[in-house]
């Protein structure tokens, strides 16, 4: 099995320049670069089978449906979900989460039922939530989160996840604390008051083991890009009997059976929530991806982030001035942080003049952030391609900061 460091060849866009330094990519939270492989597996894709799916008889169009079926079929492996039909494909988490608010939501929910989130959900595990409520008159709760350590406050679960709770919607590892979250209990804490139960997997699912039978998870959901797949394309994996019992989203080709001019009958599962063309080359792609993450090994990959993660935790905090958000220990693989009288935007834009690029901003956490008494933080986030010696550059460059801003 290839050391880390030796895989770094596999990933192209790594060995350039930026501002004439060499680039160190931190931004992996946000998107996380491709290697070879998916970008052959495309390739391979548009120049050899390019057609489109399920409709066709000719050779072209077999080829692409196997493809496309078989990268189904791999994620379901991926997640160690029970069969593919339990995976249905979205442009991202965003989109697999509006279809399950716009599906299941509208026809489960009703005025007086509770949607039960924590304070540390990105907006796409929020807003669509919001919409649902609006829609429904069901009315949204939250279990909190402790301050700049970021847990959360499992013990006000007692309290909040009552049976009046149709749905408890949580996020694995949070985007912005690096906090990870003790999801196969809070799945448990669900199903005993009957709670139907999402992960918004977007940062574990390329990071760490994902298995939603041992999670016991109704629907999880991750985008393709954050596991160095292709944009555009991401997974909703849904309990099979939640999925035949939901109404289709969206109408139009492929999602139906028959069709009159006055009603149709739906395909089955998951057909039925994919309509028209789909992105072919984005499953394809997403395919190659979860193969090279597997032979790397998942648990190998997050052991890898973490440890990026703590040296990265501990150097920063030696810094004068800095304030740091998230647990002090068993973080994921990043870390936001700010220091005292700079903006993030600034932090991130002198950083890249060093070649190093970061993320500052609310990273679509605008309540956590006013929870947290802050408008934005600057972002370091880490994957597998990462290495030691760029956390300790970064550092370097954080003292460069410090001094062009005099703090």
């Amino acid at each position: 099995m290839p050391s880390f460091d030796q895989i770094r060849s596999d990933f192209p866009i790594l060995d350039q320049q930026v501002n004439g330094r060499p680039l160190i990519y931190f931004d992996n939270a946000a998107t996380s670069q491709k290697p070879l492989a998916v970008i052959e597996a495309l390739d391979a894709y548009y120049r050899r089978d390019n057609a489109n799916v399920h409709r066709g008889i000719h050779e072209l169009s077999n080829r692409a449906t196997q493809a496309y079926e078989g990268a189904r079929a791999r994620a379901a492996r991926f997640l160690n979900a029970r069969a593919p039909e339990e995976i249905v494909w979205t442009r991202g988490t965003t989109e697999a989460i509006n279809l399950v608010a716009n599906t299941w939501g509208v026809a489960n929910l009703k005025p007086g039922d509770r949607i039960l989130l924590t304070e540390m959900e990105h907006h796409s595990n929020l807003v669509p939530w919001q919409m649902l409520a609006q829609h429904t008159g069901a009315k949204l709760s939250f279990l909190p989160v402790t301050g700049d350590e970021g847990l959360l406050d499992v013990g006000q679960l007692d309290e909040l996840l009552t049976p009046a709770v149709k749905l408890f919607a949580f996020t694995h590892v949070s985007n912005t604390l690096g906090t990870v979250n003790p999801v196969a209990e809070l799945c448990q804490r669900a199903r005993a008051v009957g709670a139907v139960t999402l992960v918004d997997a977007a940062q574990s699912a390329g990071h760490l083991t994902v298995d939603v039978q041992a999670l016991g998870c109704d629907f999880l959901v991750f985008s393709g890009h954050k596991i160095c797949g292709p944009t555009g394309i991401g997974v909703l994996y849904g309990r099979r009997e939640l999925l035949e019992a939901m109404p289709p989203w969206q109408g139009g080709g492929d999602m139906i059976s028959s069709v009159d001019y006055y009603e149709s009958r739906w395909n089955t599962v998951p057909h039925k929530f994919e309509a028209g063309t789909p992105d072919i080359a984005g499953a394809i792609g997403l395919h190659a991806a979860m193969d090279y993450l597997d032979r790397l090994g998942r648990d190998r990959i997050f052991a890898h982030d973490r440890e990026l993660a703590r040296l990265a935790y501990e150097e920063l905090s030696r810094l004068k001035g800095i304030r740091l958000f998230g647990p002090k220990t068993g973080r994921g693989g990043l870390v936001s942080f700010l220091l005292e009288d700079v903006h993030a935007h600034d932090i991130v834009t002198v950083a890249d003049q060093f070649g190093v690029a970061l993320r500052g901003g609310h990273h679509c956490n605008q309540p956590l952030m006013k929870k947290l008494g802050v408008v934005s933080t600057a972002r370091a986030s880490f994957y597998f391609y990462n290495t030691a010696a760029e956390v300790t550059r970064f550092i370097e460059v954080m003292r460069e900061i410090q001094k062009f801003f005099g703090v």
